[in-house]
């Protein structure tokens, strides 16, 4: 044992680098110092918990703020130290019990050392308590900063904006999202609203709501996120190092970036936000279109206007107790109309009449808010100055005079786009461009600029545009304080007498359109006037002899759908006039030869006229540039005038044919042949009552398959010329082919095809598919409609269809096909119909199935589906069609419609799909349809179910949960 001990003393004297001796007395001296050492490791410990102390009452004191993680790692380790020293002064305790046992020296020895050890450590932690980064920090950021707002779920009008942002939220490929629309429609509302939303809270790590303003700068949109971030800035940090922090942090998670009232675009790198992979978002909310373009914004939803119920409902809530007074209600439906649905609007109008407590204040209220702007109403001004400030930000006078000339309109009236262009370009707005194409290119940039500005706004109709009522008012004043453009507009107002003489001295442009006037005045000083508008006053039969006397700068004249039967013989005066309307003029017969002194007139319209043939004077005008006529207008006994090919500089020809009105075909080769001469021709609407009229026209004249060339053609007998399926489009289709009650195919058909963006195909015989036209003939197709064809049995025949078919088809619609089988017959070429987005099969009975084979995984676009009417419809996507299909098949489709299908039974098999983008599903007469596809999980943006309560009823569920999220979507008819 003696010799064990000894042995082990020299391997720890070795390993301490002493010899025996050496190592023994330091052991002694060890246990000399035992009490010494546990006395000043208990002082250091008391020191050190003091400290502790301390820090943990600073912490207390400042629960708003988080600790600093320097100060929870240095507390955790006072934490462990505290327990070894407990240990160590238990040992130490059990040592002084058995003091008297000198055995024990050795073990004391080691103790003694420990504690002298923990001692130094213990300092060294006391000395590390002077935290270099404090104790405590300002706390993480909040998940979510609550903002003070009022509610949209009530109001659809604003809440269709949120959930629209909400379901591109959901899109993973969807990184940015621009929502833009004119001052006051409530784009901050939503964006606070967003902001508070559970949803998104559920979705990010952090929501960061920023109002960006017109004083922005990159420095105040970084100090922003900094300052919701909670990030420590060192020195004077350069915007480089901040952008550099902030894409430090926001890299680490998922955050949404809600930035409002963003007036200029700029690079969202330069502020710091990374472009990460973790489902991060960006929303930005603007005035301008373009801007959410140039700051690449995925998908664009554009803020619309208050519906009149939202718009009662959001000033009934403001005014308040008011509202009780039933007396008053009928005046405050008149009083929110006048605020055309702007919720900035709304809410300074509901701020006065607050203070109105009985009806007489608020009759006299409702008729200074009608007179505003012409008057001061407390408030008011300062939306003007709003909205004004968009109109002084147009860069170009251009832009401003072609915006203020929509006050001649009737707010919130559709103003057909291309009438609207014609009248800026006579008016010489448009740079005084020779070309009437050039001049609608110009116009149409003008348009879109405006539109951008949210200064007009598109219609439902989308060849048509609209200026609301508060933006009209506020182009009235600023025109009423310029000498140039001062502007007498009264357009349906009634009117059976027309304005005091001096209101037309002193207007430079006039708008009388859609009154009752029966008369003009006789003789009128309008030395300024440029434009007179005065369509549709049914009653207005005569015009005085005099009338245009002083009108020498008249520019643009409109008489269309008057009851005039001649024109005056002042007439002549009109030197400068660049454009007159006198369409739907039934009872005008005839025009005057003196109509060859108007030497600068471009457009004429003649349109439905009584008038039965065209004086030869019209020939000598050199500056016809558009001319709109009916075959009538040529006259059946005299169809050989000629007068049409002696306008040589005519660009755009139009000429309506009555379907009811039968012309031999030796007269319509006669007019066909004349307009194959016009060597300037750049746009054709006409109808050819057979092919061979067609054909020789194309075979006359090149000028058809021109890049510009934009043409209209109907051949054979149809009620009219008009394509119904253009107005869905957001651009303008200018190559279009009706072909109507014909048979067969034909290589001229054929050949006008390959140019052709739009075909409708009405009551035609002797084809099995479109395809028997060539399908590579359909190439540029972009909308496509077949109507009442019989014997047509698929749409498109893959057995004679190139590789790939319909490339850039986006709409096609199919009424009345009674032999239809199928779209698609045979396999289906990758690339076919990849640009498709509505899809209409109405009244085809012997229909069976829509998506073919590989039909439907090439429809990635479709927005849009409607079946009606197709009584042997039993599934909407066949599953033995359709084995193996991806959950995410129908990615885009956003709407679907299923009327009178009594044998439908399935819209999708087993309820696979995700239909991750649809919004809204109308249902009608379909009593077999028992099941919808929709599980707790899948369809997420649903929003709408229009059925009927009865059938509802009938439904067989899996889930009591998803009955009652789907019952909260009904509307029941």
């Amino acid at each position: 044992m003696v010799e064990t001990a000894a042995s082990a003393i020299a391997v720890e004297a070795y390993k301490d680098g002493r010899s025996i001796f050496g190592y023994i007395s330091k052991k002694v001296e060890f246990a000399d110092d035992f009490k010494f050492n546990f006395e000043k490791m208990t002082d250091q410990a008391r020191m050190l918990y003091a400290r502790r102390d301390d820090v943990e009452a600073e912490i207390n004191k400042n629960k708003m703020k988080r600790v600093t993680k320097e100060c929870e790692a240095w507390i955790y380790r006072v934490k462990v130290a505290e327990q070894e020293v407990l240990k160590l002064e238990s040992k130490y305790k059990k040592e002084i019990m058995h003091a008297w046992r000198y055995a024990r020296l050795w073990s004391r020895a080691n103790l003694s050392k420990h504690m002298a050890k923990k001692r130094e450590e213990l300092r060294v932690l006391l000395e590390e308590g002077k935290l270099d980064n404090g104790v405590v920090a300002d706390r993480s950021p909040e998940h979510v900063r609550v903002i003070d707002t009022c509610g949209i779920e009530d109001k659809p009008s604003l809440n269709w904006a949120a959930e629209e942002i909400l379901g591109n939220l959901r899109e993973r490929k969807i990184k940015r999202i621009g929502l833009w629309g004119m001052v006051g429609t409530g784009k901050t509302t939503v964006m606070q609203n967003l902001n508070n939303n559970k949803e998104v809270k559920k979705m990010f790590d952090i929501v960061i709501w920023i109002s960006v303003s017109k004083a922005w700068s990159i420095e105040k949109v970084q100090d922003a996120i900094t300052q919701r971030l909670k990030l420590r800035l060192e020195g004077q940090a350069n915007a480089v190092e901040t952008a550099q922090l902030i894409s430090n942090e926001l890299g680490r998670m998922r955050y949404i970036l809600l930035l409002d009232e963003v007036w200029d675009p700029f690079d969202l790198h330069e502020i710091g936000i990374p472009n990460n992979d973790n489902d991060s978002k960006v929303v930005f909310a603007s005035r301008f279109r373009d801007l959410c373009y140039d700051m690449d914004a995925d998908e664009l939803v554009n803020m619309k206007r208050l519906s009149d119920a939202d718009a009662y409902k959001m000033f009934e809530e403001k005014v308040g107790r008011n509202m009780k007074n039933p007396s008053i209600i009928p005046v405050a439906q008149l009083v929110v109309r006048e605020c055309a649905g702007l919720p900035l609007l709304i809410d300074k109008v509901a701020r006065v009449f607050r203070k109105k407590d009985n009806i007489h204040l608020w009759r006299d209220g409702l008729k200074s808010l009608q007179r505003w702007p012409s008057i001061k109403i407390q408030g008011m001004d300062e939306v003007l100055e709003f909205l004004k400030f968009c109109y002084e930000d147009l860069d170009g006078e251009d832009k401003k005079v072609c915006f203020l000339y929509g006050a001649l309109f009737p707010e919130d009236r559709d103003i057909f786009v291309d009438y609207l262009m014609e009248c800026w370009k006579a008016e010489g707005f448009l740079d005084s461009m020779d070309k009437f194409q050039d001049a609608r290119d110009r116009g149409h940039n003008i348009l879109h600029d405006l539109i951008n500005v949210s200064l007009l706004e598109r219609s439902a109709v989308k060849t048509h545009v609209r200026m609301n009522k508060v933006l009209r008012n506020m182009a009235l004043k600023i025109s009423s304080g310029v000498s140039d453009h001062k502007i007498l507009a009264r357009p349906c107002e009634g009117l059976k007498k027309p304005p005091k003489e001096e209101e037309w001295t002193s207007a430079s442009r006039i708008s009388l359109m859609d009154n009752d006037l029966c008369s003009l005045p006789a003789t009128s000083n309008c030395t300024n006037l440029s434009t007179l508008l005065l369509q549709r006053n049914k009653n207005l039969m005569m015009i005085q002899e005099s009338f245009f006397l002083s009108m020498q700068r008249l520019r643009v004249l409109d008489l269309h759908a008057t009851a005039i039967t001649s024109l005056p013989p002042s007439l002549p005066c009109l030197t400068h006039l660049r454009a007159l309307y006198l369409n739907s003029c039934e009872g005008l017969i005839e025009l005057p030869s003196s109509i060859e002194a108007l030497v600068h007139l471009e457009v004429l319209d003649i349109r439905r006229t009584g008038i039965i043939s065209l004086p030869i004077q019209v020939g000598s005008l050199t500056q016809m540039r558009c001319l709109r006529m009916s075959l009538s207008n040529f006259g059946a006994g005299n169809p050989m005038s000629k007068v049409i090919s002696s306008i040589s500089s005519l660009e755009e020809l139009m000429i309506d044919v009555d379907p009811n009105t039968l012309w031999s075909d030796q007269v319509m080769r006669t007019i066909t042949e004349e307009v194959s001469t016009l060597t300037r021709l750049t746009s054709l609407t006409f109808s050819f009552p057979k092919v061979e009229c067609l054909e020789i026209f194309i075979r006359s004249s090149p000028l058809w398959k021109d890049l510009r060339f934009t043409f209209q053609f109907s051949v054979g007998i149809c009620n009219s010329v008009k394509h119904h399926i253009l107005d869905y489009f957001e651009y303008q289709l200018c190559k279009c082919l009706k072909y109507a009650n014909d048979e067969g195919t034909n290589p001229v058909i054929s050949e006008v095809l390959t140019e052709t963006e739009v075909f409708e195909l009405i009551d035609h015989k002797n084809i099995l598919s479109l395809s028997d036209f060539g399908t590579e003939n359909l190439s540029k197709l972009r909308a496509c409609s077949v109507e009442g064809c019989k014997d047509i049995i698929c749409i498109i025949d893959a057995n004679v269809a190139p590789p790939c078919a319909f490339e850039w088809l986006e709409r096609m619609v199919i009424n009345n096909a009674p032999g239809l089988h199928c779209i698609w017959n045979g396999p289906v070429p990758v690339g076919s119909l990849g640009q498709m987005t509505s899809l209409t099969l109405y009244n085809c009975p012997k229909l069976k199935k829509i998506f073919s084979n590989g039909l439907i995984e090439q429809l990635s676009e479709l927005k849009h589906l409607s079946v009606e009417e197709c009584h042997e419809i039993e599934e909407i996507i066949i599953e033995t069609e359709n084995p193996c299909l991806d959950p995410r098949t129908l990615p885009n489709l956003k709407k679907l419609v299923v009327h009178d299908l009594p044998k439908l039974r399935s819209i999708a098999p087993n309820d696979l799909l995700i239909w991750p983008s649809l919004e809204r599903l109308d249902i009608a007469s379909c009593p077999s349809l028992l099941k919808l596809p929709f599980t707790r999980i899948n369809a997420i943006n649903l929003r709408s179910i229009d059925a009927e309560q009865s059938w509802w009823s009938t439904l067989v569920w899996q889930d009591d949960a998803v009955k009652d999220r789907l019952r909260s979507f009904c509307n029941f008819t």
